[in-house]
């Protein structure tokens, strides 16, 4: 079989954080035949290359290329490249990992779409991705018509023969911001990009000892030198107007304004923020025109603004009052309703911890902006009053283990709340967002785990994010766990914080199953009856399992009950399959999963059939205590006669 992907893994030093690449290469859906894995290993002096040789000898699409140590990233990539057979190339990251499907999808969706570039939904554990560019899928995506250039790191699909018909490879030697050379000149050269957004293929992952190398400080002087390649990228293939103040507007906001701006700023050694000031200041002001800086929102053109203006004071007095901004988002009702999970909340940005205040009356930020930063935080906060009308709150959920999330639909109306003499107001967004358990990953259900729920606010010159919560722990909305969607969904709030979440398909002990006594539990003749505190949306079809000596399962349903939030078991059950004695019962509200309820039926030889206790297995903790007495006393004596031997 031809080969669909190389996927080219640059090597150096990773030690076990190249355990979850490797393993997640294996996995892929992709037959074996269909792909290829090269590991480039730059010139590494752990025991990586003994690994990856061992790995390479049991998987014949596995191959290991040994080099020198080049210094960066993009020379193992280009050799990857050279050896590479397959029709499209992928490059990942020996510390990242792949979802499982990621090749065999974002394959199929460039041949669908005849791209290029294929550019799959990544996930950050701890490192920053990309959000709004996965909103949705883009089947035919161009820097013109959707957010590709906020995505530039090398961790996507490049269709071979376009690589080597435009002769593209990336910058060698070391250096930074080689894949910013190497992605924005494929964006621009490539017949069509494709975004994948409805599955999360690639995951970035900060390492516990944070010695990534994108991690390491940059040294301002050879950064900025790198950054101007990428500029010269956008020059040599956009015409000078809009698209190209555009495109260069990427590199002032996340390179340089957002260096240069509350906690992110404050945090760095005076004498080290001062230096990457002047190499900011003085790339500014050589590469960007007018029309770079007048696209930003109006906190970043006061930054901006200031640089170019070599106003080093007032970047910092204005990041300090940046630096007590955040967002806080409370819950105000959690229900189910309809199969779906209900969530109101309200949002609103705070200052100091407090709710933050503004101007009664709003002004537009035009013209150039306030130099001062006094006279600049008002002018951004009156702007931000203006534009109200245009914030917006999104609900999020977030899986904990990997860091993949997904938008939720959500309502979204705002409220401007007068403040002591009314000179003053509050700007509160309050949403209304629903929690599908059939569709809330991007159209299909969310795998098990738990679901953080985060809540994610645009508001005039910001864009931040928190979790959803706390609620008052005396008044917080308190669901009970649904089944719905082929999934046992439970709501609850994280203990200590009081934020909400989501676990799915995980729960055993928390979902209230214990309410059930053998007292509710009605029998007559085969037919079984019995509350449960499951929320379902209608009628929906179960399995009992009964086991003793072995097991028995049996159909049974819930149906709501009368109150909404709880459901009803009915089942009947096969009284010529129970021999007489005492059956564990077990509830399958989901496929492939059961959990034990807290009763027993009990069979006499006549057929009868009454509800009991479960047994209560017998409590092995003292029988441990004794063991360990026992062992302690056994250790303590042959360490006194080894004592007493060496005397």
């Amino acid at each position: 079989m031809p080969v669909k992907v190389s996927v080219i893994v640059p090597v150096y030093n990773p030690g076990r954080y190249i355990d979850d690449c490797v393993d997640s290469l294996l996995r892929q859906s992709l037959p074996d035949d269909a792909y290829e894995v090269i590991f480039v290993d730059d010139g590494s002096t752990d025991d990586t290359p003994a690994r990856l040789d061992a790995v390479a000898a049991e998987h014949p699409h596995v191959h290991v290329i040994h080099q020198e140590n080049s210094g960066w990233s993009g020379k193992p990539r280009n050799v990857g490249i050279e050896a590479s057979k397959g029709e499209f190339v992928m490059f990942v990251d020996n510390d990242d990992y792949l979802a499982d499907e990621a090749l065999e999808r974002m394959y199929d969706y460039a041949v669908a779409n005849d791209a290029d570039v294929v550019v799959g939904k990544m996930a950050g554990k701890g490192r920053p991705v990309p959000v709004e560019l996965f909103r949705r899928n883009h089947p035919k995506a161009s820097v013109a018509n959707a957010p590709l250039i906020d995505s530039l790191t090398p961790h996507k699909m490049f269709r071979r023969e376009f690589l080597d018909r435009i002769g593209l490879r990336f910058p060698e030697g070391r250096r930074r911001l080689e894949d910013h050379v190497f992605v924005t000149e494929a964006y621009l050269r490539a017949g069509n990009v494709s975004v994948l957004s409805d599955y999360v293929c690639y995951y970035h992952v900060r390492r516990d000892d944070a010695s990534n190398a994108g991690f390491q400080q940059l040294d301002p002087a050879g950064y900025f030198k790198n950054l101007r390649e990428a500029l010269d990228v956008v020059e040599a293939y956009t015409e000078p107007g809009e698209l190209r103040d555009r495109l260069l507007r990427r590199w002032l906001r996340n390179e340089m304004v957002e260096r240069m701006r509350g906690k992110r700023l404050l945090a760095m050694p005076e004498d080290y923020r001062r230096s990457l000031f002047a190499e900011i200041h003085a790339t500014a002001v050589e590469r960007f025109g007018p029309g770079v800086a007048a696209g930003l929102p109006p906190a970043q053109r006061v930054v901006a603004a200031m640089i170019a203006a070599d106003r080093y004071d007032d970047v910092v007095a204005f990041a300090e009052w940046e630096s007590g901004i955040a967002v806080r988002a409370l819950p105000e009702g959690v229900e189910w309703d309809g199969g779906v999970v209900r969530v109101a909340l309200r949002a609103e940005f705070t200052s100091g911890g407090e709710p933050m205040p503004f101007p009664a009356e709003g002004v537009p930020a035009t013209g150039e902006p306030p130099l001062d930063a006094a006279e600049a935080v008002d002018w951004v906060c009156a702007d931000s009053v203006a534009r109200f009308d245009k914030a917006t709150a999104d609900l999020l959920l977030r899986e904990r283990e990997s860091a993949a999330q997904h938008f939720q639909p959500v309502r979204v109306t705002r409220e401007t709340v007068p403040e002591g003499d009314g000179e003053r107001v509050r700007l509160v967004l309050r949403a209304s967002a629903t929690v599908d358990p059939a569709t809330a990953a991007d159209g299909a259900a969310p795998a098990a785990g738990l679901w953080d729920a985060f809540v994610r606010v645009r508001l005039g010159a910001w864009t931040k994010e928190c979790r959803l919560g706390p609620a008052p722990a005396q008044d917080r909305p308190t669901p009970s766990a649904g089944v719905a969607g082929g999934r046992v969904v439970l709501p609850y709030w994280t203990h200590p914080h009081g934020n909400l979440a989501f676990d799915v398909d995980r729960a055993t002990k928390r979902l209230g199953l214990s309410e059930v006594t053998h007292t509710m539990v009605t029998v007559s003749g085969s037919g079984l009856r019995a509350p449960v505190p499951l929320y379902v949306p209608g009628e929906s079809e179960v399995r009992l399992r009964l086991t003793a000596e072995r097991s028995v399962e049996v159909s049974g349903r819930l149906s709501p009950a009368a109150d909404g939030r709880r459901a009803v078991l009915e089942a009947e059950l096969p009284l010529a399959k129970l021999r007489a004695g005492t059956w564990g019962v077990a509830l399958g509200p989901v496929p492939e999963r059961f959990l034990a309820l807290p009763l027993a039926l009990e069979v006499t030889d006549d057929g009868t059939v009454r509800a009991v206790p479960a047994a209560t297995p017998r409590d092995s903790r003292p029988l441990l205590r004794r063991v360990r007495r026992r062992l302690g006393r056994v250790l303590r004596g042959a360490v006194s006669r080894v004592t007493e031997h060496r005397r």
